[in-house]
């Protein structure tokens, strides 16, 4: 269910608990900006979420809200993923959801990065 991304930031959320080490994930990356891992439910061969160890609810919150330390890490730590996983050659999709609109589900930003294969469509109805 789409959650509101203008509540407050929810501590108890699936990847506030990720990041505590309360629950696990197949890690693919991690610095002191974010953390990488595979998402439960691919959608694509590869599909990688990107978290901010910040508590951002969404872009909006963390467009407004990080500092310009934490906009550059996070940045490139998903481009640092991107490479790693040597989606850089063949091509890869990166998608923020936010809001009711944008389906955003977890109320912790996320970038999924998607690969290992070709889209050819930008939104499917």
């Amino acid at each position: 269910m789409p959650i509101d991304p203008k509540l407050p930031y929810d501590n108890e959320n699936i990847f506030a608990k990720i990041l505590r080490g309360e629950v696990p994930c197949n890690k693919v990356y991690e610095d002191d900006y974010a953390l990488a891992f595979h998402d439960i439910r691919p959608q694509a061969p590869v599909h990688v979420l990107v978290i901010p160890k910040a508590p951002f609810v969404s872009w909006d919150d963390f467009t407004q809200k990080a500092d310009d330390a934490q906009i550059a890490g996070f940045t490139r730590a998903v481009g640092a993923v991107t490479r790693q996983l040597e989606l850089d050659e063949p091509g890869y999709r990166l998608m923020v959801n936010m809001g009711g609109h944008g389906h955003q589900e977890v109320p912790h930003l996320h970038v999924h990065i998607f690969g290992g294969r070709q889209f050819y469509h930008m939104i499917c109805e």
